[in-house]
């Protein structure tokens, strides 16, 4: 008989963004007529750049000529935007990344999730809490645990983020392997300097850990004292991986592309104690696993890097960040303790009760959607997440309800 993974059963009830699917379609159908505005899921909600948009039309009708069309492309990705990366987003900023050290892909949700596969079933994993749900739930599916109690999975090593170290984690206190990072933080908002990032870097180094650093929100720093890659700290390249995504940067989320950077000095062990280079084994992975990523869509992301892309994908991003000041300063105006909002998308907030009652409040007597912070981990709870992308106008108009419903 065909029998199922056993681990996937002890994934907790259900997936954070599911949930908050079902109470928004419960209240719409009780309520037809009530205008929602959602600041909830960090989906974008402004159209693509126009030079990523020209982009994507001349390489769609490139595909419709003969003598210009492409089939199965390259599955780490086409040279002329694994380039561009290297030189715009690394090597720009002194961290020397080479071109073939970058996998595009179809999203750092994706990568984040399957990187896991590529190793050892008892490897120690360290996982922030408040934390993006796919670090947890993709590591629980491979087996690194068994079910959970009280919310938290056994085996795992939780790193607190709390208001009082900041929402950025200290080092464990217990031998860790893999640990994984996300700055500007989902959901939090935080951010880490420079010197957090090296002390990671160093723990990493003296213990043979691997850190995984989602860097997909990088975009949205302005404060010029801020590391925007972890390759901007000396020694990371031998033992950390970094995740970025053009789904925030450009309004990619539904187009689709990433990509990961794995240097070649980043290396794992085998069981008899030798190193062995993760580069190959993820070009492995990626190769025999994924078809790559479109040629229209990949022009599209390479116009990201041109002179009228820098300066739209900077307009776009100054547009979400002055949403998110709002929101932040808002709701510190009705007495709340924030954290982001600030070099982030995300306002993290102290609900000062529990986050789903809080949320529901919300959503019940203002008609705006956030997301409760619970979801992401124990120490979210009496916390929710709010979210910059949306227009000016729907974002003033959400801080009018929730005031008018705090009163």
């Amino acid at each position: 008989m065909i029998r199922i993974n056993p681990h996937y059963p002890k994934l907790q009830a259900s997936y954070l963004f599911a949930d908050i699917a079902r109470r928004v379609s419960a209240f719409q159908q009780q309520h037809p007529d009530k205008h929602l505005i959602r600041l909830g899921i960090g989906d974008v909600t402004q159209p693509l750049p126009p030079a990523c948009i020209a982009a994507l039309h001349q390489a769609t009708d490139e595909m419709a000529n003969a003598a210009n069309f492409r089939g199965y492309g390259p599955e780490q990705g086409y040279d002329f935007l694994r380039q561009a990366i290297a030189t715009h987003d690394f090597q720009a900023r002194g961290a020397q990344i080479d071109a073939d050290e970058i996998f595009v892909s179809d999203g750092a949700k994706s990568d984040t999730g399957n990187i896991q596969e590529i190793f050892a079933q008892d490897v120690r994993v360290a996982i922030p809490d408040p934390v993006y749900p796919v670090y947890v739930d993709t590591n629980v599916m491979a087996g690194r645990t068994d079910a959970a109690v009280d919310g938290r999975y056994p085996g795992f090593v939780y790193l607190d983020s709390t208001a009082a170290n900041g929402y950025v984690p200290a080092l464990p206190s217990e031998p860790v392997d893999l640990i994984y990072l996300c700055f500007p933080n989902n959901p939090t908002g935080a951010t880490a300097t420079r010197a957090q990032l090296a002390a990671w870097v160093e723990y990493a180094r003296q213990n043979r850990a691997l850190i995984l650093f989602d860097a997909a929100y990088e975009a949205f720093i302005r404060d010029p004292e801020l590391p925007h890659s972890i390759y901007e700290i000396p020694g990371a390249r031998e033992v950390a991986i970094e995740f970025r995504s053009y789904s925030k940067t450009a309004g990619f989320t539904g187009l689709r592309c990433a990509y990961t950077v794995v240097p070649k000095e980043c290396m794992a062990w085998d069981d008899s104690g030798q190193p062995v280079a993760l580069h190959a084994l993820w070009m492995r992975r990626h190769t025999t696993k994924f078809n790559g990523v479109s040629y229209p869509v990949q022009r599209a992301a390479e116009a990201v890097y041109s002179a009228e892309g820098q300066q739209q994908v900077r307009a776009l991003i100054d547009g979400y960040l002055d949403n998110a000041r709002t929101i932040r300063r808002a709701f510190e105006a009705m007495g709340f303790a924030c954290t982001g909002g600030e070099n982030a998308p995300y306002v993290w907030i102290d609900a000062q009760r529990d986050a789903w009652a809080f949320f529901d409040l919300l959503l019940h007597r203002a008609g705006v959607v956030c997301t409760p912070g619970v979801g992401f981990g124990r120490c979210g709870q009496q916390h929710v997440r709010i979210s910059a992308f949306n227009s000016a106008e729907n974002v003033a108009n959400a801080l009018q309800r929730i005031r008018q419903a705090l009163q």
